[in-house]
């Protein structure tokens, strides 16, 4: 069961972002999985980052402070340009933006809408800069640009430019484009919702809901290709603030070794299942016995909290092998007894239980045997006659 997530997010674009009510599709998406979505916009067409930097209206909107996300699209053209003129024109602007919806709330993210090429390249620049020509290379400038504004202000990908291009590398009859070859179809931002759910609430959006003019079997194959997208590349998109949960358990014998793999974890939390805790985003801990264990994986920062929790089985082990620098000694069990063998003196053997009871034993020899022990696990600590200490644990089945 994943949990039912609500949303405040402001959309700032032009008439990419308009066509066809993208915030509204993105919306509907979110609803039919149980999310919401509280949106606003301001979208003039044509709009550039910089005249956002200059609105009055993205302005206030950006200053109320109370969003999760804010979605930020340059004019169409603009971040496809050469990378001087980039640097120049949009860059200085992008980050006034992400500066400004920081400033008004530190735990909001800005999202850069990463855009799509034109269907034929863009000819209007074509003599200037050869690279746009076609649609392939007008996209990898707007690929490359959205993501060095993604790195240089630490924010999010939502990389709809890139499931575009696989939607037409994988089925070259879905018509993305409106008929200037530019904007989007409702094909087109049908498949920037889809984009758009994964990226915000970093879920699958496959069985999403489907605008009813839209054919059921290409809307489930766009729907596919958004999320593998974003989901199969996490860490390329997901620069920024947003938390995603992983983690791993290793098991080595009664010994775990817990590793947190998550994206902007903050601080890491384990709860070991067996009253037992610890912090860090590596930690071993090792079991008293045998059995399932549920342990809870917590990450926190100052804007993001996550909780997981997952169930691990630790084995049995009838033999332990002891090792010390300056002897070889075996610790095992058989027929519910303890046996010891070194290739050294042994001084003293102390067997503890689970309830703390303990049982001291003088050895004389290089070898030790226990009368028969009820099942359970025991500590078991050995003193050689050179004063060397030797712990280990054991566990006596049925």
């Amino acid at each position: 069961f994943v949990q039912a997530q609500q949303k405040r997010v402001l959309f700032i674009g032009n008439s990419y972002t308009s066509y066809n009510n993208l915030p509204n599709l993105v919306k509907s998406v979110a609803l039919s999985f149980g999310d919401s979505l509280i949106v606003d916009s301001n979208m003039p067409g044509g709009y550039t980052f910089q005249q956002h930097c200059g609105n009055d209206s993205t302005l206030q909107k950006i200053a109320q402070g109370n969003w999760d996300y804010v979605i930020l699209q340059a004019q169409s053209q603009e971040p496809s340009f050469s990378p001087a003129q980039v640097a120049a024109q949009t860059y200085p602007y992008a980050k006034n933006l992400c500066d400004s919806i920081r400033f008004y709330n530190p735990c909001t993210e800005p999202v850069f809408y990463m855009t799509w090429g034109r269907k034929n390249g863009d000819a209007s620049n074509c003599a200037a800069y050869p690279v746009i020509c076609t649609y392939e290379g007008m996209q990898m400038r707007l690929r490359q640009s959205y993501l060095e504004m993604g790195d240089d202000n630490n924010a999010t990908v939502a990389p709809i430019g890139v499931a575009w291009k696989k939607v037409r590398d994988t089925d070259s009859t879905i018509n993305l484009y409106n008929a200037d070859g530019s904007h989007p179809s409702l094909w087109g931002s049908y498949l920037a919702a889809c984009v758009f759910y994964s990226t915000l609430f970093n879920k699958n959006c496959q069985g999403a809901w489907i605008p009813a003019s839209l054919n059921a079997d290409t809307a489930q194959l766009i729907q596919s290709i958004a999320s593998s997208v974003v989901l199969d590349s996490l860490p390329k998109w997901y620069l920024g603030n947003l938390q995603v949960p992983a983690f791993s358990a290793t098991v080595n014998g009664y010994t775990v070794t817990f590793t947190d793999n998550s994206i902007n974890p903050g601080a890491v939390y384990w709860e070991f299942g067996d009253g037992n805790s610890g912090e860090g985003a590596s930690i071993q801990h090792t079991y008293a016995d045998s059995g399932w264990y549920s342990f809870t994986h917590t990450i926190t920062n100052a804007c993001f909290s996550d909780t997981n929790t997952e169930s691990i089985y630790i084995a049995y082990s009838p033999q332990t092998a002891l090792t010390h620098p300056d002897t070889q000694t075996q610790l095992f069990v058989r027929n519910h007894q303890i046996f010891v063998q070194s290739d050294i003196a042994l001084h003293q053997v102390m067997i503890t239980d689970l309830a703390g009871r303990q049982q001291f034993y003088i050895v004389s020899g290089h070898s030790w045997q226990s009368s028969e022990l009820h099942p359970g696990v025991y500590l078991v600590q050995l003193t050689t006659a050179d004063g060397a200490h030797i712990t280990g644990k054991l566990y006596i089945g049925n």
